[in-house]
């Protein structure tokens, strides 16, 4: 072969990557695989960030908000800038921003500049995440588009399961900061075949950026997550919680306001009219509401009362996110056969008798209690996230694909942090009002239940205010008692969510050509 031929032929290898769909998934497949293991690892680093950058409690717990606080702020705005100026190219410096933020983590020398970066970490992640599902929307056909998200949500999955063990090894054999360095190689290749694979495409009639609206809706989603964040801490009563929820929520009524005036608003109000993505953002919110909950309490009974390393809970809780990631592909067929509506109702309702299950759990419960729930919950998830995707994103002009991707994963943020904020508002304070009487048939003298009493703030997390055996036992099962009545109120929102489904109808997509650069 000449070299003449040989020149002819790689162009041709060339354009038949650019714009395939199956190198798109792999390309976005890619980039969900940053976030996954990004949004896991860090749990595992944070006792040794804390001991090198000399952090306290609350800095640990402002490296994982700050990160999501950006994040869910800037959601509907990267999809929607991925629509405006190219998904393709917004997609790229997600990524790219993304892992040069990393690794401005790993060099921080002060817990400041680490959360300051992470925060800079989740605005380069509202542009990357919600372009992911923009990308696919224009690639695929509509009757490969489910297909294409079950891979998707599986490949979110795997790197979700995966992130506690790598991690693991990486903070207890090499650094704490290695387990930021590895979104550099993830980075790499992710630009590298996205070069060649991924087309570009935008709206088809480019408008101005609605400026108004992307402030509005910013200060608004800030005031509600911060709000709810910091309602753990400060208390759901406390003025400034109340301040922040109710100032949140009155910005984003002007928001609302603001969008049915604009002539080119960042959320236009005729999408909320379509009931596949009314109702498919709020059982995303319901079942990610239940997620984030019990992955933050399982690890916490794992490891705080049952004693186990993080390695150990990590590969506990694979129970759960393989049979998420195993589902999602099968989802794909399920929703096609079904419709989304009908496969919403029946994953809720997994989750919310997966969670029921789960109230079974004991101090010294073995793990063979834990694991159908897991499993169950997994499955559940599983066909949520997919049917829920495909209810919101397909039904959709193609010109909102990106907002689309960003209303999905808002939706997700937002349940998430309203889980494991209420939720672990209702354990602390139900371990603390039950902790008295369990000390008492205990056995506990006075002396040492009045200090017990005094320190009752760490059973809510799992912990035992002393060592003595007595008291261990008490706290354990004051925690216990708090965990089974946040999940009886997950298991209810679950339930609550599944009767949504049958009201989501199969696609009201109006179809709109992109235009492909």
């Amino acid at each position: 072969m000449t070299a003449v031929d040989e020149g002819l032929i790689a162009p041709s290898a060339s354009a038949r990557m650019r714009g395939n769909p199956w190198w798109t998934l792999v390309t976005v497949a890619l980039g969900i695989v940053m976030v996954g293991l990004d949004g896991t690892v860090v749990a595992i680093a944070n006792p040794y960030i804390g001991r090198s950058l000399h952090a306290s409690l609350s800095d640990l717990q402002w490296i994982t908000n700050a990160y999501l606080l950006v994040l869910a702020v800037l959601l509907v705005v990267g999809g929607r800038l991925g629509d405006r100026y190219g998904r393709r190219r917004i997609f790229i410096t997600g990524v790219v921003g993304f892992a040069l933020a990393s690794v401005g983590v790993g060099l921080a020398d002060s817990i400041t500049g680490a959360i300051v970066l992470r925060g800079v970490q989740g605005a380069f992640g509202a542009l990357l995440l919600p372009n992911t599902l923009a990308l696919m929307r224009v690639a695929f056909p509509d009757d490969k588009l489910n297909s294409a998200i079950g891979i998707w949500s599986s490949t979110s999955a795997l790197a979700t399961a995966g992130a506690p063990i790598v991690g693991g090894l990486l903070v207890e054999h090499v650094s704490w900061q290695s387990v930021f360095y590895l979104n550099v190689p993830v980075a790499i290749i992710t630009c590298a075949v996205g070069a060649l694979a991924l087309s570009e495409s935008h709206e088809s009639v480019r408008e101005r950026v609605d400026s108004t609206g992307v402030v509005t809706l910013s200060i608004s989603l800030f005031a509600i997550v911060f709000g709810i964040v910091k309602a753990q801490s400060w208390g759901w009563g406390n003025p400034s919680t109340l301040g922040f929820l109710g100032g949140g929520l009155a910005i984003m009524i002007l928001f609302v306001w603001v969008e049915l005036r604009a002539t080119a608003p960042l959320v236009p109000p005729r999408l909320f009219r379509v009931r596949s993505v009314s109702l498919g953002c709020t059982t995303v919110i319901l079942s990610f509401f239940a997620l984030f909950a019990v992955l933050f309490f399982v690890s916490l009974f794992l490891q705080n009362v049952q004693g186990l390393s993080a390695v150990a809970t990590g590969t506990r809780t694979l129970a759960l996110t393989l049979a998420f990631a195993l589902t999602s592909i099968r989802a794909a067929r399920i929703t096609t056969r079904l419709g989304p509506g009908p496969t919403i109702t029946i994953g809720l309702l997994l989750v919310a008798g997966a969670l029921l299950g789960m109230t079974l759990l004991e101090p010294n419960s073995g793990y063979l209690v834990l694991f159908p729930s897991l499993a169950g919950l997994g499955l559940g998830l599983g066909l949520v996230v997919v049917a829920s995707a495909e209810a919101i994103v397909g039904s959709v002009p193609v010109d909102d694909a990106g907002l689309a991707g960003g209303l999905q994963a808002t939706a997700a943020q937002l349940g998430g942090v309203l889980g494991a904020s209420v939720l672990g508002s209702v354990v602390a304070a139900r371990a603390i009002s039950v902790l008295a009487a369990r000390l008492a048939s205990a056995g506990v003298g006075p002396s040492m239940t009045h200090h017990a009493l005094a320190n009752a703030a760490l059973v809510g997390q799992g912990l035992s205010v002393s060592p003595a055996p007595a008291v261990t036992q008490a706290s354990h099962a004051a925690f216990i008692s708090g965990f089974h009545l946040a999940l009886l109120i997950g298991s209810a929102v679950a339930f609550l969510g599944a009767l949504a489904g049958p009201f989501i109808p199969r696609n009201e997509q109006t179809e709109v050509v992109a235009v492909h650069l």
